[in-house]
């Protein structure tokens, strides 16, 4: 076994975020087929690349079956036209599957045992809509183990508004606006724009091109969400407004030792720390992010006062502001989502981990200041998942 080394987060890249269903512009597009997009876009991008230093693919779904199915892994990397001497894999842990296949990875190459890999995910919500033909034990109702409604992701939500009263549907509704108006304004920067690979997509209208997130409401007003049913529960607090849509999209990165990106002229946009993954009660699954920070900051010695920017998937407004209260952070805490979240990108399932972390490192290379960073997510039936960061930019002179 060779001596643990640097792992880094060389480049990412994904689609534009399509809306769900028969009128999003995905309806005619293959679920493979844009995590094949995705990874050609990253490859086009290092032209230099030896393709037959590529150890492996993951690439992460979480209904697995159709245009989703078949080792997505394998049959990505080969459709994308990588040698046939470079394996690939598919992996499930719902939301959090490209974030495990990454931080997978990342102990493979911190270990010594790959030097170059793709990690991503795909979710086609259109065609395989969450816990599509899904048969669940009848054990976790009969022997109580889990409650039968665990699986709808809405009532998890209305749960932690149970739960932790402080977390009114005003903050709620008010972290969903905030989160379109700061995704809106990073697109007028062109903050975002420079990680987007385009898709040519089809409709009954004709071929088109997609070059931006479908799902973004920019004009989202405290007023216009006040009004928004409660679909999951009567007079309940979670809505359309301050949660993540139904999406389709894809991610993929690459991840190296950071003697191979040396070697081979990469860059290192971001240095792998330390990943922790955590279990909770399925019925409030939104918490899962809390265990799971808290083992990675105590496993990399560090506070989460040394954490300078937090990008936490915004499955649902109420599950980010339980992570943040947790942890003391105000719910306009310029560290946490500068750029908006998921309440307004979409919420791809298995791809969402690494459309974290491309956001991530677009930050890191314009704040020197920010030493350390955080990706963290909740997750189906009760789990966790967290990465940190470091700061390859970080100069020392302010801040953490």
């Amino acid at each position: 076994m060779a001596a643990m080394r640097e792992v880094v987060f060389v480049d990412g890249v994904r689609t534009p975020f399509g809306r769900a269903g028969d009128k999003g512009m995905y309806a005619g597009t293959r679920a493979d087929d844009l995590a094949v997009k995705a990874l050609q876009g990253l490859l086009a991008r290092h032209e230099g690349l030896p393709l037959d230093r590529i150890d492996d693919v993951g690439i992460a779904a979480t209904t697995q079956q159709g245009d989703q199915g078949l080792t997505l892994g394998r049959t990505v990397s080969m459709l994308a036209g990588l040698p046939v001497e470079v394996p690939g894999f598919a992996l499930d842990r719902m939301c959090a599957g490209a974030l495990t296949v990454a931080s997978f990875m990342g102990a493979a190459i911190g270990a010594g045992q790959y030097d170059l890999a793709v990690a991503g995910g795909v979710e086609h919500m259109g065609r395989h809509p969450i816990g599509f033909d899904a048969d669940p034990n009848p054990r976790f109702v009969a022997e109580k183990l889990v409650s039968p409604d665990a699986l709808n992701m809405g009532i998890t939500a209305e749960r932690l508004h149970d739960r932790f009263p402080a977390l009114t549907k005003e903050r709620a509704d008010r972290f969903g606006m905030l989160s379109q108006h700061k995704v809106q304004a990073a697109y007028e920067r062109g903050d975002i724009q420079h990680d987007l690979v385009p898709v040519a997509i089809r409709s009954e209208g004709g071929w088109g091109l997609a070059t931006e997130d479908e799902g973004r409401r920019p004009e989202t007003t405290m007023e216009g969400l006040a009004g928004l049913k409660t679909p999951f529960r009567p007079h309940g607090r979670v809505t359309a407004g301050n949660a993540s849509p139904l999406t389709d999209g894809a991610t993929v990165s690459l991840l190296a030792g950071a003697d191979t990106a040396r070697e081979l002229g990469l860059p290192a946009k971001m240095r792998l720390v330390g990943f922790a993954f955590a279990g909770v009660q399925p019925e409030v699954m939104g918490l899962g992010p809390v265990p799971s920070t808290e083992k990675a900051l105590r496993r990399a010695g560090l506070t989460v006062d040394d954490i300078g920017l937090f990008e936490l998937n915004e499955a649902f407004a109420v599950q980010v502001l339980s992570f943040t209260d947790h942890f003391g952070i105000a719910d306009d805490d310029p560290r946490v989502n500068p750029w908006g979240g998921a309440i307004a990108i979409g919420h791809p399932l298995a791809a969402s981990g690494v459309r974290l972390m491309i956001q991530l490192a677009r930050q890191f290379a314009e704040r020197p200041d920010v030493r350390y960073g955080v990706t963290a997510m909740c997750v189906g039936l009760g789990q966790g998942g967290t990465a940190i960061w470091e700061n390859p930019h970080f100069d020392g002179k302010k801040g953490k």
